[in-house]
């Protein structure tokens, strides 16, 4: 058994093929497809954040909507780049957002990837401390978050309060018990997964990660998933981790399906730079008539790794197509692969 989810970049344009024209639109049918999703049975509806792009960029509004909208699909981030936020302003917005969920919130964070602008995190008013890099300043700030996350007191009261205070130190509020372990870590290499684990952060993976080996993309991944397990196992935390890998899967189930997604059979992996001097492999697109696609998934030795995939959905399509996407999915191919 498998937990099933959705990503949305949330992309919108005025453009004539779009069903998304606007940030509004972008935002309302987030919070609709969600609501679908959870009544045909999937188990997660997760946005991406990017910033200075006409895609999704402030999550917690949005997942607070969302939250307050449905009842038992998870909600969550793949993933906020920390290198943009402020940790404990974050975390406000993190506590509000599990609480108006009832505790169904899966954050996702990481480092980031190369953005829109030059440095974007400068605009925002943040820079990397002397001696530390952009990924280290998001690392650093990763582990500020999780540290407060604990709840426990820190910050000296004021002897004068305009509101009585309870005794000790006092923490950022509202807290949400419990969000401390629905924290994610986006690694994009071997090494980084390794980290999360040691920092006792759940693992979501992407569809491209760093090319350690020249390998096919979903064993490299596999190899990043049974490193981090291995990693958590020596660490020794109590609980079981969680594993995410994400994955453009499209069963071809009628005409439109063809039209939309039929030249992407035969795609494969692909090798790429994303950051300069940093080699990276793209992992393939999935789509098939669904026996073909059985067969093809059933190969995947990351998505075997994994409890929880993500389908990342062509957002500008409309949310009754995407529901179809998802749908088809949930009907044709996840029951023959033993997801559900």
């Amino acid at each position: 058994m498998k937990k099933i989810g959705f990503l949305s970049f949330g992309h919108w344009a005025n453009h004539p093929s779009y069903r998304v024209r606007s940030a509004s639109d972008s935002l309302l049918q987030s919070i609709d497809l969600a609501v679908a999703a959870e009544e045909i049975g999937m188990d997660g509806a997760y946005f991406r954040v990017h910033h200075f792009a006409q895609q999704l960029a402030s999550p917690f509004p949005l997942l607070s909507a969302t939250g307050a909208k449905t009842s038992t699909i998870e909600i969550g981030t793949a993933v906020i780049d920390m290198r943009y936020e402020n940790p404990l302003y974050m975390l406000e917005d993190a506590g509000a957002a599990d609480l108006i969920s009832r505790g169904r919130l899966q954050l996702g964070v990481s480092r980031g990837s190369p953005e829109q602008v030059i440095d974007g995190w400068r605009y925002f008013g943040y820079q990397p401390a002397e001696g530390e890099d952009d990924a280290a300043m998001g690392r650093r700030k990763a582990l500020e978050f999780l540290d407060k996350l604990k709840g426990v007191g820190f910050a000296q009261p004021n002897p004068s309060p305009m509101f009585p205070n309870p005794p000790g130190l006092l923490r950022v509020e509202p807290h949400s018990e419990g969000l401390r372990e629905r924290i994610w870590w986006g690694a994009g290499s071997n090494a980084t997964a390794v980290w999360a684990a040691e920092h006792g952060m759940n693992l979501q993976s992407s569809t491209l990660k760093e090319d350690e080996s020249g390998k096919p993309f979903h064993v490299q991944q596999a190899e990043q998933i049974r490193a981090y397990k291995e990693a958590w196992k020596k660490a020794g935390h109590l609980r079981e981790p969680r594993v995410s890998v994400s994955r453009s899967v499209f069963a071809l189930v009628n005409d439109m399906d063809r039209y939309y997604f039929g030249n992407e059979a035969e795609r494969q992996d692909h090798v790429g730079f994303i950051e300069k001097n940093k080699r990276a492999i793209f992992g393939r697109s999935y789509a098939a008539e669904p026996e073909q696609l059985i067969k093809e998934l059933a190969k995947d030795e990351a998505i075997q790794e994994a409890d929880t995939l993500l389908l990342t959905v062509p957002n500008t399509l409309g949310v009754d197509y995407n529901v179809h996407v998802l749908q088809s999915v949930l009907q044709y191919v996840a029951p023959e692969l033993g997801w559900r």
